[in-house]
């Protein structure tokens, strides 16, 4: 999730690796819900991870859950789904995450946030979005609770720097033809083509991500 602002201002001034311990654990979270039901707009982006587990775990395709559960929005030249947060998460019931299980990376992350650098990420504490008290430490790792935690921390790595490259050659590109097709080949690829659930995703993650790479030369010339 982007934040406006300088780190300082928007975190306790620290950047996190998988061990390190952190504030980030709030038993008052459990019911609480307020982020859910805000409007957060198109701040929730989902990348491909977070689709193929709420395919998986939903039982629906993309197509499926586009327009209602899923929005899709352009964001610097590519096309991008987040969660359809306008009237509050559809995923909410009864003021409890009917998805949590498979919920996407942003909200395992939160309160804590991805800052890039340099072709890698470290992670930092948002101390504005949430007014809860009293966190208690827990190690970033088994916040974010995912495996393997390796894979996925290498998937979010070449996600995030695939998607600087895809945005410099589109703001380079001149015909909107070619931007339109490369910005719809994206989204056919990486997001509307359905994972094979029987395969390891990084796996099928990683073929679709050399064919993006050898295309995007073909497609803006």
């Amino acid at each position: 999730m982007l934040r406006e602002g300088t780190l300082a201002e928007i975190s306790d001034g620290r950047l996190y690796e998988l061990n390190d311990m952190v504030r980030a654990d709030c038993a008052d979270c459990r019911g609480c819900s307020k982020c859910c039901e805000s409007d957060m707009g198109e701040s929730i982006t989902l990348d491909p991870y977070d689709i193929w587990m709420l395919c998986k775990g939903t039982g629906k395709s993309f197509s499926d859950m586009v327009e209602h559960e899923i929005a899709l929005s352009v964001l610097d030249g590519l096309i991008l789904p987040h969660m359809n947060m306008t009237h509050g998460c559809a995923f909410l019931k009864d003021k409890r995450c009917s998805i949590h299980p498979f919920r996407p990376s942003i909200c395992r992350l939160f309160p804590l946030g991805r800052y890039y650098e340099n072709g890698d990420f470290k992670y930092f504490l948002q101390v504005n979005e949430c007014t809860r008290q009293n966190r208690a430490k827990i190690k970033v790792e088994k916040w974010i609770d995912i495996e393997p935690i390796e894979e996925h921390t290498a998937f979010v790595r070449k996600w995030h720097n695939f998607q600087g490259l895809a945005r410099r050659k589109v703001s380079e590109a001149k015909d909107p033809k070619q931007i339109r097709n490369f910005m719809l080949f994206l989204l056919e690829l990486f997001y509307v083509t359905e994972y094979d659930e029987d395969e390891d995703f990084f796996v099928q993650f990683h073929r679709r991500l050399t064919v993006a790479v050898k295309e995007m030369k073909h497609i803006l010339r």
